[in-house]
């Protein structure tokens, strides 16, 4: 079982910047591919970015390309995405999640984080 835990969201203005934190309990947490997923108000859960175990591999969302970066540090099992010029449509509640296979789907994630929310202001 990986517990997941992200932290770093907050109020910003639109063309701001955040640094969203997902920090695990499993020290071998490079076992794992993780991605990002954001859950705007009334909507389903959508693909952001995600990256491989070993921090080799990343693929992005069409809205996130050149915006955002996905990194990681395994040795603190921690899993980042640092967000640049934020828009107000990106308001919505960030979660990161763990797994085995490597896709952009909701499926392709065992284990999940319980968010973090995230408000652009305009």
């Amino acid at each position: 079982q990986v517990k997941l835990v992200e932290s770093g969201g907050g109020l910003v203005q639109t063309g701001g910047s955040l640094r969203l934190s997902c920090a695990a309990s499993e020290r071998t947490l490079s076992r794992y591919n993780v991605g990002w997923f954001r859950r705007p108000p009334g909507k389903e859960r959508e693909f952001v970015a995600t990256i491989t175990g070993s921090g080799t591999s990343t693929n992005y969302a069409e809205s996130a390309k050149g915006r955002f970066t996905i990194s990681r540090d395994n040795a603190k099992s921690t899993v980042y995405l640092k967000m640049n010029s934020l828009k107000p449509e990106g308001t919505g509640v960030n979660y990161c999640a763990a797994g085995v296979c490597y896709g952009n789907h909701t499926g392709a994630f065992g284990y999940w984080g319980q968010g973090t929310k995230v408000t652009v202001s305009s």
